[in-house]
């Protein structure tokens, strides 16, 4: 315990949000220090990044889609798991040593979000990746645990809070009470799923080839889960499927939910199906409580609706949803010996 106190006088610790779209580092008593895409861009066939380990986060999103033969930018995070160990490390390593500083001599304790559905292995995996990192010491705290803490919901209490988690590679529904999740489901859909129904809508319906950015950009501007007071519009641009030639297109919002009509409806279902295993006394708690969205997938216009109509309950977003789990993981940071005997390590304390 003295020796931990002592080796925090020389690092920064920190909580991490690893998303598949981005990750953010929060510091105790500074809140979100760093929020950037979970992308690195290294020469092809190496996995040497770039620009001398530095070509992460914003620089390599700026790439994806645009590289040479001989770069590639790379998602290492696939449906909230580690699909590329060494590139999740060198993107790891890269973040810890921006925000602890490079002259610091000993690594940081960091807690970092997992979603609730992967195996041991995969949950190994980020333990391995943050070690040779440069952490000194690693706690894992599963997603909707975190979110439900940072969307500020009474999770200690006798009473039952339930959080929809919607990231970019999964989607964690979580019923929790008395400080622990009583119920859990997590579906591999979320935003990338929307990106790759646009993707698709654009290239069977319209002929058009756009990328997953160009894709996110529709998303964002006029995607909807239901119906809107006024429908929008706006234009595309991407590479004609019949003669290879540039070529854009204007599209609407109506034909784009209609896309995204599929991955909407499997997280409604992820809702039901964590709603009808809810022990009663729980589901009797939930029609006073009702469900709060986190996740960047929460701000898909009037998907709080959707999700209210199919399950009957109150839904709201939280105030501030992309930043839920990243806060949770604060929090517990903030609290660490209070709370570090229920999270995953695999240190021995000293």
């Amino acid at each position: 315990m003295l020796l931990e106190k002592f080796l925090g006088l020389f690092s920064v610790d920190m909580g991490i949000d690893l998303g598949t779209c981005n990750t953010l580092v929060c510091v105790k008593g500074q809140g979100i220090v760093l929020n950037e895409p979970s992308v690195v861009a290294v020469r092809k066939g190496t996995n040497k990044v770039l620009n001398d380990g530095r070509a992460v986060g914003f620089a390599a999103k700026e790439m994806l889609g645009k590289t040479p033969g001989t770069i590639s930018a790379i998602r290492p995070l696939k449906e909230g798991v580690i699909s590329d160990f060494e590139i999740t490390e060198a993107m790891l390593a890269y973040f810890i040593r921006k925000v602890n500083g490079p002259n610091r001599f000993f690594g940081p304790r960091v807690v970092i979000s997992i979603p609730s559905g992967i195996t041991a292995v995969e949950k190994r995996a980020v333990l391995d990746s943050a070690e040779r990192a440069g952490a000194r010491r690693v706690y894992l705290v599963e997603e909707p645990m975190a979110a439900g803490i940072g969307a500020g919901l009474p999770i200690g209490d006798p009473t039952a809070s339930m959080i929809v988690d919607i990231g970019g590679g999964t989607t964690d529904v979580a019923i929790m009470s008395l400080a622990d999740i009583a119920h859990c489901v997590s579906v591999r859909v979320a935003g990338d799923d929307f990106d790759e129904a646009i993707v698709d809508h654009m290239r069977n319906v319209h002929g058009l080839i756009i990328g997953e950015q160009s894709a996110e950009r529709v998303k964002i501007e006029i995607g909807s889960a239901g119906p809107l007071a006024q429908e929008l519009e706006m234009e595309v641009r991407g590479r004609d499927t019949v003669t290879g030639m540039p070529r854009k297109a204007t599209i609407n919002s109506v034909e784009i939910r209609q896309a995204l009509t599929p991955p909407v409806s499997a997280i409604i279902k992820a809702c039901k199906d964590t709603l009808e295993q809810a022990a009663p006394e729980l589901a009797a708690d939930l029609v006073n409580n009702g469900i709060v969205l986190a996740g960047g997938g929460a701000l898909l216009r009037n998907i709080d609706r959707v999700i209210s109509q199919a399950t009957g309950l109150e839904t709201r977003v939280a105030n501030d949803p992309l930043t839920c789990v990243a806060q949770g993981t604060s929090i517990y940071l903030e609290n660490l010996e209070a709370y570090k005997d229920t999270l995953e390590s695999d240190v021995v304390d000293f």
